[in-house]
């Protein structure tokens, strides 16, 4: 605990400033003090989500931009004391902020697999590996269907520009699964310099083969991204841009020198040791991690101005999302918990949705909703039906979004190994095992969100009849899944 006298930390100087805007976004009472801050002032602006029905609008363009750990709170828009992101506010403002939005698991991988499939990631072999490692065999096997080959077989082109990390070469490839264009690095993390992935490999290719370019790579991607939107289009385009920024190693662009550093480290080391020097466990800093996020913010806005220059900014639904929540530096206030766990700081992530053409500016919706949704909806809204061989986890929002429909009231579902949860409307039951979370002593427990969106009050022993009726729940659908292997 604190003393008086001490500094006061970024987490209590985020909470002090960052209060008013992030308790309006969870729904949070808001004191007159927290309120005239600017950040406050701008989430006051926001209605409530209404779909405009009524409007017709030929299929659109769909560009999916995926950050890579990123927390609840690292924008601006969702509260955050430090950070600056006026491209993504920007975007926010333009169309629906999504408060109560997940993603489909805790770490990198698995989420992939749940946007990439609409699925849990626990049906497939390689949504066990959380996340995929450099030396894994496991990936997404080319037969199974995808966002990118369900709306390519429904004539959209199709390309993926970024962060795979669903399998590795030679049996696994994002043009092996339904992306008719691929430019980026397979494994989960990357020196943004030397493209060195931890087992020392260098990892950037188009489509499969290695494409040498040592420029800072969300720059690259950035610039790849500018042009695909900007040729000519014979038809509706899907475009995947994952970038690798916020996550580690912690390079900035122009930290030509500590990049340097790393990859010395990481080209000397053993493919253990490598993996570690890239983590950068010695590197990074809350200021590092700010130039990060503004960096990327500046690299949605040119994607963004590319769109506007092309003419397509109309017909095209932008939805831009993180992949698990964040780590290390990241700022996920009021949320307990980060990345690699189930926790509310773990899952949760800043969500947007801009599509001119349908959807209304200045909007925010506290409807929750988890990464296969998105998943589903995009291939409604692409005329693509799913294969029925292959149910999908997700269920559509394109009736909320664009018809006035009530949204689907459901459970959201997670698993990770050692720990698991589900939510149902503001009650959530999370379990971790005690290896895992000593505190709690893995113990069943209920929270209720609306109230307690930190996940402190446990209501389990108040009410016994909804945790076991939750409980019960998760069970049925964990019962359906892959197991986890036995560790060895």
């Amino acid at each position: 605990m604190s003393t008086p006298d001490q500094k006061l930390s970024r987490r209590a100087f985020g909470g002090a400033l960052g209060a008013g805007a992030a308790a309006a976004a969870v729904g949070l009472p808001t004191t007159a003090a927290h309120a005239e801050g600017a950040n406050s002032r701008a989430a006051t602006q926001e209605q409530p989500f209404r779909a405009a029905r009524g409007r017709h609008s030929k299929r659109p363009n769909i560009l999916f931009i995926l950050a890579d750990d990123m927390g609840w709170s690292d924008l601006s828009s969702y509260g955050s004391p430090e950070i600056r992101t006026p491209n993504l506010d920007r975007l926010a403002a333009q169309g629906v902020r999504f408060t109560d939005a997940y993603a489909g698991s805790a770490t990198c991988s698995p989420t992939r697999l749940s946007l990439y499939t609409g699925r849990y990631p626990g049906r497939i072999r390689a949504g066990l590996d959380e996340p995929i490692l450099e030396d894994a065999t496991a990936g997404l096997d080319p037969t199974h269907p995808t966002l990118a080959s369900l709306l390519r077989g429904s004539g959209y082109a199709t390309a993926m520009i970024g962060k795979w990390h669903c399998g590795f070469l030679p049996d696994h490839s994002p043009t092996r699964s339904g992306w008719d264009e691929f430019f980026g690095n397979f494994a989960g993390a990357l020196e943004y310099y030397s493209k060195l992935a931890s087992n020392g490999k260098y990892d950037l290719y188009e489509g499969e083969v290695p494409y040498q370019d040592l420029r800072y790579y969300t720059s690259i991607l950035t610039e790849r991204a500018s042009r695909y939107i900007e040729r000519r289009h014979e038809k509706p385009w899907l475009l995947n841009l994952n970038f690798t920024t916020p996550h580690w190693p912690w390079i900035a662009e122009g930290d030509t020198e500590e990049a340097a550093r790393l990859e010395k480290a990481v080209r000397s080391a053993n493919t253990t040791t490598a993996r570690l020097a890239l983590a950068h466990l010695d590197g990074g800093s809350l200021d590092k991690y700010r130039q990060m996020v503004e960096g990327l913010d500046r690299s949605v806005g040119e994607v963004l101005d590319s769109l506007r220059r092309s003419g397509q900014e109309r017909d095209t639904i932008v939805v831009f999302a993180s992949d698990n929540g964040g780590e290390r530096y990241s700022h996920t206030w009021p949320f307990n918990g980060a990345k690699s766990s189930l926790q509310e700081g773990g899952i949760r992530v800043p969500t947007i949705v801009r599509w001119p053409a349908r959807i209304d500016a200045r909007q925010v919706s506290r409807e929750p909703l988890f990464t296969p949704d998105l998943t589903a909806t995009l291939l409604e809204i692409g005329g693509a039906r799913p294969a029925p061989a292959f149910a999908l986890d997700g269920v559509s929002l394109a009736g909320y979004l664009l018809r006035g429909e009530d949204a689907p009231q459901r459970d959201l579902f997670w698993r990770v190994r050692g720990e698991r949860a589900l939510r149902r409307g503001t009650w959530k039951y999370y379990r971790a095992d005690k290896a895992k979370n000593a505190l709690f002593n893995g113990r069943d427990q209920l929270f209720d969100l609306s109230r307690d969106p930190s996940e402190w009050a446990d209501h389990s022993a108040r009410q016994p009849a909804l945790l076991a009726e939750l409980k019960a729940a998760w069970e049925r659908t964990n019962a359906g899944l892959l197991p986890y292997p036995t560790p060895a």
